[in-house]
């Protein structure tokens, strides 16, 4: 195996050592950390979202701005403004840095803010960057946003709008612990309190980007497109598939950018997985994460009970490999 994959090894391991439980949110981190993208986790409060983020940025030494989204809060306040400063008695215009200039950017319970604030995070999602009274300003280049919500039942929540969905690579529902991990949750908060903290492992971020290389390598057959292009297909003309449901419970499918996501996604599973090649069980692995939060569900599917992972479910029984 390479440096890389044993140093994301390790940074897997290091996070799980502080978040019981969850496991498919360490592994949804690190997938949207290895494909440049971004991740939304949606639960209710204290299922491990925060402490998740803190212990990745921790163990990767990058640094880790933190935005809590109130109903009061203003795009300057995410990424930053133009004030006035007076240099050599002179008064100029200079650009004050906000948050989003750090290498993750925690958005603390996203939904809690109004579209206006949630639309100062599209170009950064997308292209890295940001724009402030014309200028254009660039990220790191190692950059995530990694983004909590809860439930939009809950009130005084707004739902995200469709564009800004689709700018997360993937949407992770997080539940509440089973009783073996709720014990183990116990003594683990315990010890930390009454024992002094260990050095923990520290990841060079370097092996981020040597990591996508290697993803980038990883082979993906024309049987493997054929099926990520026929899952997206089945959820655009669901009417392919008459025998099925799927018509009735969709109203609107994913975009392109939900194909390349799938692409990404499924190569970095494989990479995770030790493989040089992706078969479809990595596409299986990952498809509800990359897919739940790009589908618009018709009425008559809401009213009864059909979540997004329900249509997933059935465009797996519907799609198959070539």
């Amino acid at each position: 195996m390479s440096k890389s994959f044993e140093a994301i090894s390790q940074l897997k391991d290091q996070i799980q050592q502080s978040v019981i439980g969850q496991e498919h949110v360490v592994d949804a981190l690190l997938l949207s950390l290895l494909t440049n993208g971004n991740v939304l986790l949606e639960g209710l409060p204290g299922t491990a979202k925060t402490r998740s983020i803190k212990t990745l940025a921790n163990t990767l030494s990058v640094s880790l701005g933190r935005v809590q989204f109130t109903p009061d809060l203003l795009p300057s306040d995410v990424t930053g403004t133009e004030v006035y400063q007076e240099v050599e008695g002179k008064p100029v215009l200079t650009f004050q840095k906000g948050p989003i200039f750090n290498n993750l950017l925690l958005a603390d319970e996203i939904n809690r803010s109004p579209a206006k604030v949630q639309a100062a995070l599209l170009e950064a999602m997308e292209e890295r960057q940001i724009t402030v009274a014309g200028k254009t300003y660039k990220l790191p280049d190692l950059f995530m946003v990694l983004a909590t919500q809860n439930p939009i039942e809950q009130e005084g929540t707004y739902p995200l709008p469709e564009a800004q969905m689709d700018r997360f690579i993937m949407k992770i529902n997080l539940e509440y612990p089973n009783d073996e991990a709720e014990a183990q949750i116990i003594r683990l908060v315990r010890q930390e309190e009454s024992e002094s903290k260990n050095e923990s492992i520290k990841v060079d971020p370097e092996h981020i980007f040597a990591a996508r290389e290697e993803i980038h390598n990883v082979h993906v057959s024309d049987a493997i497109i054929d099926y990520l292009v026929a899952i997206i297909m089945a959820t655009r003309d669901p009417g392919r598939y008459p025998d099925s449901p799927l018509a009735s419970w969709l109203t609107v499918g994913s975009s392109p950018r939900a194909s390349i996501a799938l692409d990404k996604c499924c190569r970095a599973q494989a990479w995770l997985n030790g493989k040089d090649f992706v078969d479809p069980d990595d596409v299986r692995a990952i498809v509800h994460s990359v897919l739940r939060h790009r589908l618009v569900l018709s009425y008559d599917a809401l009213a009864d009970g059909i979540t997004a992972d329900h249509v997933i479910d059935e465009i797996l029984r519907q799609v198959v490999v070539a």
